[in-house]
């Protein structure tokens, strides 16, 4: 039977969706696209809150496209990008949409979100082959990506978005100049963080990804007299100088009250298009884009991909490439022994493939289980004192971890934050705002991590392998030392280290000797 996908994308200002049947390879024909404009970012605060009117249309969107794509029968899958992502309660939002659409929406990072549109760029434009410099304004945020090849060498999600900066610089809908000019030096200074990737990196060829983007360009091709009908926009071009001069003539507009006079501008745009505009403006600049090429697909088209990926892609016993280069680039800036965390990762998915059954683990756990191990001792660069906690902080917080949706690496953080010390509790915020089961699964994964790392206590890898089993009343490890090396200490430790184990199990743990065997080298997807 055909494949047939659907992805949507909960965005500041609208939600999408499309719906795509898989022909080969990771081609995909489009069946249904659709849109919303709900303003989830109409809260007050800048963003912090979710307006409930707005988590109304929301969610009646959701409905809405869930129904359609059950019409297709399509196995859907929702993000959510920075109104959900920046506000205090996103739970208001996501519960809802979880109970009342039937919709699990994923909360995922502006790096995420940028390499997700960057995926979808890539299935749209020819491309692959030249270093580009990828721009997505939407209306919370604006992310920028600089990628050569599908791979991402630089990436940064900047809190300046159409609908945020209208809220900020235009809210009564007649902004004067000293307005206009306030919002451009806003652009400037936001921009500047990402000055020294593209100076580093460079780029041959300058895409934009995003509505507004596609908006500007169009206004961009009537001003300069090309007012031929398209079937797509899909490649159309304009001049960083014609981008500037739409800008200008919008922002004029818009000091007048007369944008619903603009010929060619969507209705549905016209209180957010000035800064919009701004925004692609001072990246023109800044960046020295001489000229801008669309790209209709952006996030949507990524997440089918992304998702194609998943289901398809690779064994589910291995990180993905782009997760696992994420993973070690984080772990080799802030762990200074890892290769004690690569053998550690190594012991645990020993442990767990064993035990992954009795504990009724879900497939994916695996993965998770190695990221934990790679990154435990993260948070060591902060402090060694409670730097099981500094972990949590620095895998939650950290913008280098790509390929994992938010909740994935929640319980990353989460295993790595129970490494050691106090067991995952009910008074910890964090653990208890998790579904029961999903408190099972960081519980189980935790518990196997803790009896790895004490299988390598010494740091020397004395221990060659470990296998476990599970009768019901007994947990057995059996322990193969390497050659001429005395695992005293390590069967102590781990034996110590194993009552989560026990407990997940309601088992008796035993830690005993099995044999020896030479020694042996890091597993190739530990390291």
């Amino acid at each position: 039977m055909t494949e047939v996908l659907a992805a949507v994308d909960v965005g500041t200002n609208s939600l999408h969706m499309v719906i795509a049947r898989v022909v080969e390879g990771d081609r995909f024909d489009v069946i249904s696209r659709e849109k919303e404009q709900v303003r989830l970012g109409q809260g007050a605060g800048d963003m912090k809150e979710l307006a409930p009117e707005a988590v109304e249309r929301g969610v009646a969107a959701l409905d809405r496209f869930r129904r359609l794509a059950d019409a297709h029968d399509a196995e859907l899958r929702a993000v959510a990008t920075s109104a959900v992502r920046e506000a205090q309660d996103p739970e208001v939002f996501l519960e809802r949409a979880r109970r009342e659409a039937g919709v699990e929406v994923e909360v995922i990072s502006g790096v995420e979100e940028a390499r997700l549109i960057h995926l979808g760029v890539l299935s749209a434009l020819p491309v692959f082959d030249s270093r580009l410099l990828l721009c997505d304004i939407g209306g919370g945020s604006t992310e920028l990506l600089v990628g050569h090849e599908g791979e991402t060498l630089a990436s940064r999600s900047l809190k300046v978005g159409a609908v945020r900066l209208t809220n900020r610089f235009f809210a009564d809908g007649s902004p004067s100049k000293s307005d206009v000019e306030a919002c451009r030096r806003h652009v400037r200074g936001a921009l500047v963080a990402f000055e020294p990737a593209v100076r580093q990196h460079g780029f041959e060829v300058a895409v934009g990804s995003s509505g507004t983007i596609e908006q500007v360009v169009r206004l961009a091709r009537r001003s300069a007299g090309d007012e031929a009908p398209v079937r797509t926009w899909n490649g159309a071009t304009a001049t960083g100088d014609e981008i500037r001069a739409v800008a200008a003539e919008l922002a004029r507009a818009a000091r007048k009250g007369s944008l619903d006079e603009v010929e060619g501008l969507d209705p549905k745009r016209v209180d957010i298009i000035t800064a919009g505009a701004l925004i692609l403006e001072g990246v023109v600049e800044r960046f020295g884009i001489e000229s801008l090429t669309v790209s209709e697909a952006a996030l949507r088209e990524g997440v089918l991909i992304d998702t194609l990926h998943r289901v398809r892609g690779g064994s589910l016993h291995h990180l993905t490439d782009v997760a696992r280069r994420s993973v070690r680039h984080l772990a080799s800036a802030f762990d200074d022994d890892p290769e004690h965390s690569a053998w550690v990762a190594t012991l645990a998915l020993q442990l767990h493939d064993d035990l992954a059954g009795p504990m009724g683990l879900p497939p994916d756990a695996r993965d998770h289980l190695e990221a934990a191990a790679l990154l435990a001792n993260v948070g060591l660069t902060v402090s060694h004192d409670g730097h099981h906690k500094h972990s949590y902080y620095v895998i939650r917080h950290s913008d280098r971890l790509v390929g994992f949706t938010d909740a994935e690496i929640e319980r990353i953080a989460l295993v790595a934050r129970y490494h050691r010390k106090s067991a995952p509790k009910g008074r910890h915020a964090e653990f208890a705002r998790l579904p029961d089961d999903e408190q099972d699964v960081v519980r189980s994964l935790a518990a196997l991590l803790r009896a790895a790392i004490g299988l390598d206590r010494t740091h020397a890898r004395r221990v060659a392998s470990v296998r476990a089993t599970h009768d019901g009343d007994v947990v057995r490890i059996e322990v193969t030392p390497t050659v001429g090396q005395d695992i005293d200490l390590e069967l102590h430790t781990a034996l110590e280290r194993s009552s989560l184990l026990g407990e997940v199990l309601d088992a008796e743990v035993q830690v005993v000797r099995r044999g020896e065997a030479e020694a042996p080298a890091v597993a190739a997807g530990a390291s």
